[in-house]
């Protein structure tokens, strides 16, 4: 089972809510008065969504807060509510058939359900190989029974596919609590702040600095990220993991290196994401956050990150 949150972790939450919250207070002040210079009437678009993105962060910050206060049940409740929307705003896009109707029902009421039901029970064994193998070799078998059909292959995948990101990537986060933190033992709910912070505050960070001196661009085709941009989101990145080595197990340069790490592959996930929605012709997953689209796109980069960052976390910090 996960273990239970001890009292000295949550002063840790309330500093961190504290420095978020300080962070953001920049950041809003700064995007007002860029408003006021650049978007009086609200005609620029940039500046626009870059203030809207930072009231989503405000909610976003609250809720991760009162989940991390709760302890694990809190978070893996917050985790398995994302995980679920982020499914199902996956599978709204692919294509499907009848013959697809039992693969989908195991997806949703089997398949997830169960993989959070490992985690919860700390099962490292059963969340780590349920969905890559058995949930991938079982679904196909229940979409051929009902016949084939055409494009049996690419629907199949997309729904695999589905599960790996919106499902077993997302699950990850919550597993961290059930990692034997050495010398801090119940304070590993922390390492979740430590992800988020970090792949989220270079994601905010990219995206300013990518719209104010970005000017190559990475993928043409699928996204506006520039190297200019992503180049100041990994120091930025950096320099919080850095700054946050005292809530993880790692040595200051461990969390500096670990922090680079995860948001490089944090960008690499949003951009095989936007390559999705340009196949799929569409801008953005789902429209539940304002300036920010659905669930997806606000964890494109955290679901990609979450399973590098429990191995790494597991390796350096148990």
């Amino acid at each position: 089972m996960i273990p239970d949150m001890p009292s000295d972790t949550s002063s840790s939450i309330f500093v961190l809510f504290g420095a978020a919250c300080f962070l953001l207070i920049v950041a809003t002040i700064g995007g007002e008065l860029l408003r006021l210079r650049l978007s009086p009437k609200g005609a620029h678009p940039t500046v626009e969504t870059y203030v809207t993105r930072l009231h989503s962060w405000w909610a976003m910050v609250f809720l991760l807060s009162i989940a991390l206060l709760i302890g694990p049940a809190g978070v893996t409740l917050l985790f398995a509510f994302a995980s679920f929307a982020a499914l199902r705003e996956f599978l709204t896009l692919t294509r499907k058939t009848k013959a697809d109707h039992w693969a989908l029902i195991a997806a949703f009421y089997l398949a997830f359900p169960l993989q959070f039901l490992f985690v919860w029970w700390g099962n490292s064994t059963l969340f780590s190989i349920f969905i890559p193998v058995y949930a991938f070799l079982i679904l196909p078998i229940l979409s051929v029974l009902r016949g084939a059909g055409n494009n049996f292959l690419s629907r199949i995948s997309e729904t695999q596919w589905g599960l790996m990101i919106c499902v077993f990537c997302v699950s990850h986060v919550p597993a961290l609590v059930t990692l034997d933190v050495e010398g801090s033992t119940g304070r590993s709910v922390l390492l979740i702040a430590f992800l988020v912070l970090v792949v989220q505050l270079g994601d905010l960070a990219e995206y300013y600095a990518g719209r104010r001196i970005g000017k190559k661009r990475i993928a043409k085709s699928v996204s506006p990220k520039t190297r200019e941009g992503v180049a100041c989101g990994a120091a930025f990145a950096t320099l919080i993991g850095t700054l946050l080595f005292w809530i993880s197990p790692f040595a200051p340069w461990e969390a500096a290196l670990i922090a680079f790490t995860v948001y490089m592959i944090g960008v690499g996930g949003s951009l095989v994401l936007a390559a999705i929605k340009a196949d799929r012709g569409v801008k953005n997953w789902g429209h539940l956050i304002p300036g920010q689209g659905g669930f997806v796109d606000q964890m494109d980069s955290v679901v990609f990150a979450a399973p590098l960052f429990y191995h790494l976390a597991r390796y350096f910090g148990t």
